[in-house]
């Protein structure tokens, strides 16, 4: 069975064009998003689902899928801040969307395959997608509590124009998951690259280091224990009464990986990530992309 990618898109607005997801960084316009969704099937993916907002479905439905119409199966699924377990409702004053996890969790009745979540507005590279394609397309029919998540070396991640959040990760010698840790401020400082400590001082970080881009390969139980696990954080005062707390990928990670419930595997990947973390990262993205087309790793027009 082929695997699903599914884009975290319900952060995207709805006037199109204003927002750095929807940017046409390619030499015909072509957004980093469609980068993504060319790269993951020429790695053998064969459906392309999003989550985005359902106010949005319309303009995304004519401006969005469109363009892929007889190239890829697409869905989509809708993300809401009313959309909880039942005996629960958002508490007073609550605008901000639930997190990551939350959004994954709006898939589970389109999703029944292994599938890999993704952000829409990050470039991973197709040796990224080839890897986890691979891990998802080996999985025995049926598998369980089998994940893996690409890590990045950190080295192909950084941003020349500031500093750049990751989650810093560690393994055992199987390359399972053990922990990851949220580093918000990480650069190239005199040649070496460090990170900003709890106490604010700056600690050297391997070149090769691996790093959480937020790609993630799961199976659809991954669905069912979100949802129990959603229940226990909703049922936290402390993250009821803070209106910004928010259900991330990570943390469910963590947790089935601490309790024994589940492995993670960590792959390694040679691709180079970019983005439009800062204004001035795009002059800079339009030129790899390009180059990227020189090379004829992408076609100059991809849909």
């Amino acid at each position: 069975m082929k695997p699903t990618l599914f884009l975290l898109a319900a952060g995207m607005g709805s006037r199109y064009g204003g927002l750095k997801q929807l940017d046409g960084l390619g030499p015909n316009g072509e957004t980093i998003m469609d980068y993504s969704i060319y790269d993951a099937i020429q790695a053998g993916f064969g459906k392309i689902v999003w989550v985005i907002r359902k106010d949005f479905e319309e303009q995304f439905r004519t401006q969005i899928l469109a363009k892929y119409e007889g190239k890829v199966q697409c869905e989509l699924c809708f993300q809401a801040l009313d959309a909880l377990p039942a005996g629960f409702t958002v508490p007073e004053g609550r605008q901000k969307p639930w997190g990551t996890n939350h959004a994954v969790l709006m898939g589970k009745d389109v999703i029944k395959e292994p599938f890999c979540v993704i952000n829409c507005d990050d470039f991973y590279g197709r040796d990224a997608f080839m890897q986890i394609g691979k891990f998802l397309s080996g999985l025995k029919e049926g598998s369980k509590n089998e994940y893996a998540m690409v890590g990045f070396r950190v080295c192909n991640t950084l941003s020349e124009n500031g500093s750049v959040a990751r989650g810093v990760c560690a393994y055992n010698d199987k390359r399972h998951l053990t922990d990851v840790v949220e580093r918000t401020e990480i650069l190239r400082i005199d040649g070496v690259i460090k990170y900003k400590d709890e106490q604010g001082e700056w600690q050297p970080l391997e070149e090769n280091a691996p790093v959480s881009m937020n790609m993630w390969g799961f199976t659809p139980d991954y669905f069912e224990y979100s949802e129990a696990y959603f229940k226990e954080f909703l049922s936290d005062p402390k993250n009821m009464e803070n209106l910004k707390a928010e259900f991330f990928i990570p943390l469910m990670v963590n947790k089935l990986i601490t309790d024994g419930t589940a492995t993670c595997e960590v792959l390694d990947t040679t691709s180079k990530w970019f983005g439009v973390t800062y204004a001035a990262d795009r002059e800079d993205t339009v030129k790899r992309i390009q180059q990227l087309v020189d090379e004829g790793v992408y076609p100059n027009k991809l849909f």
